[in-house]
């Protein structure tokens, strides 16, 4: 049984619910997540209740959630989905919105309460919300609007139940950890507690899982499977470790060879390297689908270890298999039960699912951010330069590739796309499509792309929020850096191939040098660099993401200084393989940080 002093956090499948769990952990708060459904029992001791966004409306598809949660004598908080959960189950009304809301807003405080408390009358909020409350319920009063929100925080005037249509979890919000604050401490009135370091309590479950086993790890050299594998070398000792790196043939330039350096400079010896690039090339020839790309990989990974384990004769009832999962992977591939899929990730595979679910799969870092997967890493001695690298996805350069098969080449150069005015430069929705996530759900749209000097990419960058909310056929803004006439373009069929691998590599290495030499690598998130086959002379182009973030799940473009612009943009055309360079100004949501 909980002791008292946690907080419940109802899920109904947020994108951010885990962000809700780690913001309370960061304070110093206990706190569990629970599905919609669960038993009244488990809440007996809760000091109060935090009910997510979700994917979901209220009004056309509710989610099936336990009524008597609502019942409980403990504050309440709604977020979101939340909101609008409390409003209509207390006669207010929802409706759904003429547009789509992502991404910051300005919030205006109209009446203070012990929530807002020490929040600016005005400041700026992370909205990501298709349906709104237009009516208020009985016995509620609104405390804040937006330009385009009357109730965008509401509380009862008697009891502690409130709601907010804006995500406080998100750091975006300003003010958002204050008003966390405000409900843990002055309305649930929990004192912080301190709770056990991730390592002791990663320990204490690998231990417990593992038992007498060993496990053989999948390491490709980014910061996730790499600190996973130091993490447990510590735990288990390297002898019962066997840390696999496969070279898939779509890392980047000298990927694997940097990976294998690196580890044996920090002191592990037992990291085996396997190439596999031919065998991934030939599994993925012809297919041009983002999700059977990723599906693809993740089996081709499985397949490829199955291959060196009888290579070495190990016995399987004794080897426990390891991955470098974190949480976001879990939450975009839809692992929570009412999660929308936004893409599977290649650790996120069914067969990977049914081998978590019986136990059978090491996941030291699956309830971790990458934020902390690093201060985890740097705790356990690990580089600097190693533990803060870009995240690099598992899939690597075969999801930066993206592809098209002759018939989807077909229907999206014939189809008629409309017109968006974009002040007054030329731009054009592009015949291509990419994931993003709206709402908390998945999806998948056409970038716009604007010419216009780099000069006007701060002001694209506010006007392209605003852009995807009001167009639903798109879900990127893109600027074209190279001054080319857009309406050349048209795309063309490609799969991954050799070729196509090795401009990427190019391309992608250029980018990460000019960015180290301007001494602002360490300043993003990650800059993805992603090859499109769409052009009018060489059929290829290239989409710039520089991306900065804390956690992933949320993050803003990063606008590079022009000179560094320039510098990429020349080495780039020096190259003569390229018709277009774009620079994708989208934040998260509406647009994924990869484009598949």
């Amino acid at each position: 049984m909980k002791e008292a002093n946690f907080i419940a956090i109802i899920d109904f499948g947020s994108q951010y619910t885990h962000l809700i769990a780690r913001n309370l952990r960061e304070l110093g708060v206990a706190n569990t997540i629970y599905k919609p459904t669960v038993n009244i029992k488990l809440l007996s001791k809760t000091a109060g209740i935090i009910l997510s966004g979700g994917p979901n409306s209220v009004i056309t598809n509710p989610i099936k959630y336990n009524s008597k949660i609502l019942s409980l004598p403990v504050p309440i908080l709604g977020i979101c989905y939340g909101l609008q959960l409390l409003a209509h189950k207390m006669g207010g009304k929802i409706t759904p919105g003429k547009i789509r809301e992502y991404g910051l807003t300005k919030l205006h405080i109209s009446k203070q309460n012990i929530l807002l408390q020490g929040v600016n009358q005005n400041s700026t909020v992370w909205m990501s919300h298709g349906d709104s409350v237009t009516k208020l319920p009985k016995n509620f009063v609104s405390l804040a609007s937006t330009t385009t929100l009357p109730y965008a925080c509401l509380a009862h005037t008697t009891k502690p139940i409130f709601g907010l249509q804006f995500h406080p979890e998100v750091h975006h919000t300003k003010f958002g950890q204050t008003i966390l604050k405000n409900f843990i401490f002055t309305i649930c009135k929990i004192s912080p507690t301190t709770i056990e370091g991730h390592l002791e309590k990663i320990t204490t479950t690998v231990k417990s899982q593992v038992g007498n086993k060993k496990v053989f790890l999948l390491v490709s050299g980014g910061v996730d499977s790499t600190v996973a594998f130091a993490l447990l070398n510590k735990i288990l000792g390297p002898g019962n470790v066997y840390g696999l790196h496969i070279d898939t043939g779509l890392m980047r330039l000298n990927e694997s060879r940097e990976a294998q350096k690196s580890l044996n400079r920090a002191g592990f010896k037992n990291l085996h390297i396997f190439r596999a690039g031919l065998i991934f090339l030939k599994n993925l020839k012809n297919i041009s689908d983002p999700e059977t790309k990723r599906k693809i990989i993740g089996q081709t990974f499985l397949d490829v270890k199955c291959q060196v384990e009888k290579k070495l004769k190990l016995n399987t009832k004794h080897w426990l298999l390891g991955q470098g999962t974190i949480y976001p992977d879990t939450i975009e591939s839809g692992g929570t039960r009412h999660a929308d899929k936004i893409k599977t990730h290649h650790n996120r595979i069914g067969i990977l699912t049914k081998l978590a679910k019986r136990g059978l799969l090491v996941e030291p870092l699956k309830e971790l951010y990458k934020d902390e997967v690093r201060e985890l890493g740097l705790n356990l001695g690990l580089p600097p330069e190693l533990i803060n690298t870009h995240p690099f996805p598992g899939p690597g350069l075969g999801v930066r590739i993206l592809c098209l098969s002759k018939t989807q080449t077909t229907k999206l150069n014939n189809t008629s796309l409309p017109a968006i005015k974009v002040n007054k430069y030329p731009s054009r929705i592009l015949p291509l499509l990419s994931v993003g996530v709206q709402g908390d759900e998945r999806s998948y749209r056409h970038p716009l792309a604007v010419s216009a000097p780099y000069k006007e990419a701060k002001k694209l960058h506010k006007l392209g929020t605003h852009l995807v909310n009001k167009n639903k056929i798109i879900n990127r803004i893109l600027l074209t850096l190279n001054n080319k006439n857009i309406n050349l373009g048209v795309s063309r069929e490609a799969y991954i191939t050799p070729l196509r691998v090795k401009v990427l590599q190019q391309i992608d290495d250029i980018v990460i040098k000019e960015l180290k030499r301007a001494k602002i690598y360490y300043k993003l998130w990650q800059c993805p660099v992603v090859l499109i086959p769409f052009g009018y002379k060489h059929g290829e182009s290239i989409v710039l993401r520089p991306f900065e973030s804390r956690e992933a799940m949320t993050g803003q473009a990063f606008l590079l200084p022009p000179i560094v612009i320039k510098k990429i943009v020349n080495k780039i055309e020096k190259l003569h393989k390229i018709d277009y360079i774009f620079y994708d100004l989208t934040n998260k949501p509406p647009g994924t940080v990869e484009w598949e």
